[in-house]
């Protein structure tokens, strides 16, 4: 090996690390703003990333309020508006909303105007949650319900509502001008779930309600867990599995089905923002 070719390679091996796409590792820095289908996924996702062992993951705040629209956090007071704060400073690179049922919401469009102003390469999900209740024009009226429910209707109201957030997601982009903002396909893999346990698939669960506390639809571990991986797939754009997790309630196994469902979800739909998605 000649002294020219010596001094390349050690060049190279000095080099900082960079993504295959030739740039350096963004910046994770994430704001999250929802109700309490949407919540809990900033804890999850956090003890995630540390397990995954990324460094440019980083919490920016949170901002909650139970039962909201996205417009209502745009309405917050300005003084306790940390949302409105930490996008006039720049300060987040990804921003999480969880509108409710009714669609459209201004909220979504307030919030990306506000971003973009102020970081223009930032990127917004919107959580297409599962629909409380299960069903649009009605709800089931207690929780055991949900063991005889209606699949094929169950997902043809998710995909129904789902299609309403991707098209006001897509008015946005357009007026936009870019891809800003994006769509965690939440519900579907709960969906896809809740099919699975029907059909006897799932290790530890034999019925959907055992999937949820209430008629509304708030969800216990698996729906938990599931809808934070999706999330975490999002936001970072790595598959989370083979990622270990301690959470009360999930085996090794469902937390394997968990993971591949919610990487399965992700990594199909083209709105997620997943590279791999198609």
């Amino acid at each position: 090996m000649n002294r020219r070719l010596q001094r390349s390679l050690l060049l190279l091996c000095t080099l900082p690390c960079i993504s295959g796409a030739g740039q350096a590792a963004p910046s994770l820095r994430v704001f999250y703003t929802g109700h309490s289908f949407h919540m809990f996924v900033p804890a999850r996702v956090a003890q995630m990333a540390k397990t995954a062992g990324l460094k440019e993951y980083q919490l920016a705040g949170t901002q909650g309020i139970g039962g909201s629209r996205v417009q209502q956090h745009w309405d917050y007071p300005i003084e306790k508006n940390q949302a409105k704060k930490i996008l006039e400073k720049g300060g987040a690179d990804i921003f999480t909303m969880a509108p409710n049922i009714k669609m459209p919401d201004e909220g979504i469009d307030l919030f990306a105007e506000l971003g973009l102003k102020h970081n223009p390469k930032m990127r917004f999900l919107v959580q297409a949650s599962w629909v409380p209740g299960d069903y649009l024009d009605k709800r089931v009226a207690n929780n055991n319900q949900r063991d005889s429910t209606d699949l094929q209707k169950l997902r043809a109201d998710q995909e129904k509502w789902r299609g309403q957030i991707e098209a006001h997601a897509k008015t946005i982009n357009d007026k936009t001008g870019r891809t800003a903002v994006f769509v965690v396909p939440a519900g579907d893999a709960v969906v896809k779930l809740r099919e699975l346990i029907a059909a006897g698939k799932v290790p530890g669960l034999s019925k959907q309600s055992e999937l949820f506390t209430d008629t509304i639809g708030h969800g216990k571990a698996p729906v938990l867990v599931l809808v934070s991986y999706c999330n975490y797939a999002c936001i970072t754009g790595r598959s989370p599995v083979g990622l270990k997790l301690e959470e009360k309630g999930i085996s090794p196994e469902l937390n394997a089905l968990l993971q591949q469902i919610a990487w399965d979800t992700v990594s199909a739909y083209a709105m997620s923002g997943v590279k791999a998605a198609k």
